[in-house]
């Protein structure tokens, strides 16, 4: 058990440092437009686009990171995509059509709770930079 909760603190680890970065680059992205003072949908909307979409692939290296840890400790049975696993894991869908190996039960709940946890980061963002562009666009 301990394995597995070290191994799961080691990839969880590795997403939140990936987010780091990442977050980053959508702060860049979001003050790149700090200059602009007048209320424009279509320019909030770029605003926000842009964002959610370095976000998006944030979370889709983060699931990559899952995949290979999975795919290094074959978590999964042989033949399995692991991608999707890691995805269903990650986003706490738990379709439970593919099942992990007994001796790495406990990576899928750490994969979960990494989840949530960086889409839960990600939310706050992307609604802080809603806000700040909000306060700047205003008359």
């Amino acid at each position: 058990m301990l394995v597995q909760l070290a191994v799961g603190a080691g990839a969880s680890v590795c997403c939140i440092t990936i987010h780091s970065f990442m977050m980053a680059i959508v702060l860049r992205v979001a003050r790149s437009h700090a200059g602009i003072r007048r209320y424009s949908s279509v320019l909030l909307a770029w605003i926000m686009s842009s964002a959610l979409c370095v976000l998006m692939a944030a979370h889709t290296l983060e699931v990559t990171v899952w995949a290979l840890t999975y795919k290094v400790l074959a978590v999964a049975p042989v033949g399995s995509d692991l991608l999707y696993f890691a995805f269903v894991n990650y986003t706490t869908l738990g379709y439970g059509d593919i099942m992990p190996v007994e001796r790495w039960r406990l990576l899928g709940p750490f994969a979960a709770m990494n989840g949530i946890l960086l889409f839960g980061w990600s939310t706050a963002v992307l609604f802080e930079i809603l806000r700040r562009s909000l306060i700047r666009m205003e008359p």
